[in-house]
């Protein structure tokens, strides 16, 4: 499972703690499967140094990239390069033993979970089947009224969720191992929702930022209760299949939930396209699928994460360069550069490690934008 993130570029340990590579199979440029409805350019014709790809498998051949499993690169739009290679992997914390990756191969995408959740509640809101965000969350859960008893409490709104500003006591610091973690005291918690929303206030809602994966836990409840649809069957409807996403999981947790925070898990090529359509502000194939307020909104700073890391609605935010991030345990990245028009997807197997944001970091900042020839 997860980890909490205390340093800049790290947030992987938000997650799982956040919870040998000898084989390299490289896909490159014009192959493409017709699911994939990605258009190509080749690395030349989007900027890049044509020996992108090779300068890549160069350093994963090294040894410098061990564990990384795949990294596809989209810019205008178009499909520029990919790269899979063999690895151990998990689902969920579940070994899989070595995998050897395939475009058609399913990840995990851990925290990046928490961003698409964040898309989800925007489509819903748009739709008025998700609560304003000024709205008090015990309020919302009528089933609990002994915790809208208190008034401290009933000052925890949706934006706060969203912004992971509850200001309730939540601890993802320990290891995912340890019941004593939050996330996993959660997940074992006869009742997920109750259990967030009766944490201990330790400080006034909207005032303090915590990584909190049970934020993330009642924003999906929230979803869910409003469109009275599951939360992986309101993903499919709204997202993945207006996308052409067919072939996603999210897994539920100990009681049958989906595990909102963390459990998604997609192809990398779909991913993309999810960083595609936030480029599109929103758009996908001529219909407005996210609003595009909402997007805006979310990539707002909220709250000073880390130093040069602000946090928007559930999205990691450059506060010194303009990215914007989904960011997940084990090395999972969605990069997303928008004055480069750039789209970038890691995915690695260093789960539960506490240094595994710095491999989908190296892969961006040493081998994609040093490639950039044209900005």
């Amino acid at each position: 499972m997860r980890y909490l993130p205390n340093f800049l570029f790290n947030p992987d340990r938000a997650q799982l703690f956040l919870g040998s590579l000898v084989m390299s199979l490289s896909l490159c440029g014009p192959a493409v499967a017709a699911d994939s409805a990605w258009p190509t350019a080749t690395p030349a014709e989007a900027g890049f140094a044509p020996d992108v790809a090779e300068r890549l498998d160069a350093r994963f051949d090294k040894g410098d990239f061990k564990n990384l499993h795949s990294v596809v690169v989209v810019r205008g739009g178009k499909l520029v390069f990919e790269r899979y290679y063999k690895g151990p992997d998990e689902r969920w914390g579940d070994s899989l033993g070595e995998v050897a990756f395939t475009p058609e191969l399913k990840h995990d995408l851990r925290s990046v979970s928490k961003s698409i959740v964040s898309l989800l509640y925007g489509i819903a809101l748009s739709e008025g089947q998700a609560p304003a965000l000024d709205r008090s969350l015990v309020e919302l859960f009528p089933e609990y009224k002994d915790l809208a008893a208190e008034e401290q409490r009933r000052r925890m709104t949706v934006a706060d969720a969203l912004t992971m500003r509850l200001g309730t006591n939540w601890n993802e610091g320990l290891p995912y191992t340890d019941p004593r973690n939050s996330e996993i005291a959660m997940e074992r918690a006869p009742d997920r929702y109750r259990f967030v929303l009766e944490q201990p206030m330790v400080a006034e809602p909207g005032t303090v930022w915590v990584y909190n994966g049970g934020a993330t836990a009642i924003l999906a409840r929230l979803v869910a209760l409003g469109s009275g649809k599951p939360l992986f069957d309101y993903a499919q409807e709204k997202l993945f299949q207006p996308l052409g996403i067919a072939d996603a999981e999210w897994v539920a947790g100990f009681d049958g939930e989906a595990s909102a925070a963390s459990g998604l898990r997609l192809r990398p090529r779909d991913l993309a396209k999810i960083g595609q359509l936030v480029l599109n502000g929103g758009r996908w194939g001529g219909k407005q699928v996210v609003p595009e307020d909402w997007l805006e909104a979310s990539f707002t700073p909220r709250a000073r994460a880390f130093e040069d890391i602000d946090y928007g609605y559930q999205w990691w935010l450059g506060s010194t360069r303009p990215w914007v991030s989904g960011i997940g345990n084990g090395g999972q990245r969605l990069y997303i550069a928008p004055h480069l028009d750039l789209v970038v997807v890691v995915m690695a197997g260093n789960y539960n490690r506490p240094e595994a944001w710095k491999l989908p970091v190296a892969v961006i900042a040493e081998v994609v934008l040093p490639s950039l020839q044209q900005r």
